[in-house]
């Protein structure tokens, strides 16, 4: 395809080590994707984008892909994408669905992939410079979750993701999928102390909400009214810790019904973001 930056390379055997960085996604001693193998050995912590359109949004990012994956039909819907000068010299392996199933490990239905190395973490004070909503996560440490909460910050304008203890690696290959390829758009950070790490955000003017079933809180329309919001929610059963709490500056719940005490931790968040929005008072 003439005018495209990558370098399209046609792969036939699914031995090649050029492809080394796609293999065994499912293998939990060797997916490249971990930081830490088990037994503490160190991985290779790449970041992994399934599909066009999350392969689209790491193009977009600030994760540079240094190499993709992919049939003939995915590299042809992404054309336009693979002119970006920034890809220049990039390498396109170009494959069967056969051998790339062979490569990954399992069929892949999406039909390409990208890779990307880590760029240096932001710092909470980076990602919250011009915020005025932002998601703050205790212990939540199911992938589906957080990818999930990253889908839902994107679509409600929320700013940044922020992660205290506890929580599972935002850039673990199904966080990236359940996303959407949002977790490499929406700014995150981790706090290097919790849940200290707190006061800076409130000396920057932040209202910090933690989210709570707890009848005697008041309702999440009651607390979504300043200028800067950033909502607290934890894992799924216990929540918040009680230091979590006792760091935010009020508890404000859900009105549930039907004897239902609470709501999934990515569905909660989502609530909360579009009050947030429907007050009127975001960004103001």
């Amino acid at each position: 395809m003439p005018g495209l930056a990558v370098d399209v390379i046609d792969i036939d055997d699914p031995q090649d080590p050029r492809v080394e960085d796609f293999r065994d996604l499912n293998s939990v001693d060797r997916r490249p994707d971990l930081p830490v193998l088990p037994g503490g050995r160190p991985g290779r912590g790449l970041v992994i984008a399934e599909g066009v359109l999350v392969a689209q949004r790491m193009i977009a990012s600030r994760f540079e892909p240094h190499a993709f994956l992919g049939v003939d039909k995915r590299l042809g819907e992404l054309d336009d994408d693979l002119r970006d000068p920034s890809l220049a010299g990039v390498p396109f392996f170009r494959t069967s669905a056969e051998v790339m199933a062979e490569i990954v490990g399992f069929h892949l239905n999406r039909g390409v992939l990208a890779v990307a190395r880590r760029p240096p973490l932001l710092s909470v004070e980076e990602v919250i410079a011009d915020a005025t909503t932002v998601a703050i996560l205790e212990g939540v440490n199911d992938h589906e979750n957080i990818g999930s909460i990253f889908r839902n910050a994107a679509g409600l304008g929320v700013d940044a993701v922020l992660f205290g203890q506890g929580c599972a690696d935002p850039l673990y290959r199904r966080c990236v999928r359940v996303s959407m390829g949002h977790a490499l758009l929406v700014p995150f950070a981790k706090f290097e102390q919790w849940p200290h790490g707190l006061d800076e955000l409130r000396s920057r003017g932040f209202r910090l909400v933690s989210l709570t079933p707890d009848p005697s809180a008041v309702t999440l329309a009651e607390a979504v009214d300043a200028e800067k919001i950033g909502f607290l929610v934890g894992a799924e059963g216990p929540g918040l810790t009680r230091s979590a709490m006792a760091a935010s500056d009020v508890r404000a719940r859900i009105p549930m019904s039907r004897g239902t005490d609470s709501l999934n931790v990515a569905t909660a968040a989502a609530v909360a973001f579009y009050e947030r929005v429907r007050s009127g008072t975001m960004g103001e």
